[in-house]
């Protein structure tokens, strides 16, 4: 399998992720970035969240600038790219657009961490069988 460094996610939205107006809330872009970043894991064939796995990826940064809202039943694209891949860190960019429009534009740094029971979590080197899998788009 060809290294992945973006995803590309056809969405609608939902009645739920709306405010009374029928606007979707400015804190929904945050869970479509992470629905296409799980999506981005799974097209690698992994999942970024293993049952009784030893690692985590806690998130460190996430941000986004808006350009115009999206409205119930909008139909959208949800673009993620892999901008950085470090020792321990993927940061993510991520491009949402309906009808050719741009409508807002996001970031995201999560961090490999270990998970041990009673003990702080400890950021450590992403798994070379992870960190394979993907690579900084162009």
């Amino acid at each position: 399998m060809a290294a992945l460094s973006e995803y590309r996610l056809q969405r609608r939205v939902h009645f739920y992720e709306t405010d009374a107006a029928g606007i979707v809330h400015f804190s929904t872009y945050f869970r479509y970035l992470e629905e296409a970043e799980h999506a981005l894991w799974r097209a690698a064939g992994m999942t970024i969240a293993e049952r009784d796995a030893s690692i985590g990826w806690p998130r460190v940064g996430a941000s986004f600038e808006y350009f115009r809202p999206l409205r119930f039943e909008e139909e959208f694209e949800i673009v993620i790219r892999i901008v950085e891949i470090g020792e321990k860190k993927i940061r993510y960019s991520c491009v949402l657009s309906s009808a050719g429009e741009k409508v807002a534009e996001g970031a995201m740094t999560i961090v490999c961490v270990t998970k041990r029971p009673d003990r702080p979590m400890k950021s450590t080197p992403i798994p070379a069988n992870i960190a394979s899998r993907f690579q900084v788009a162009t």
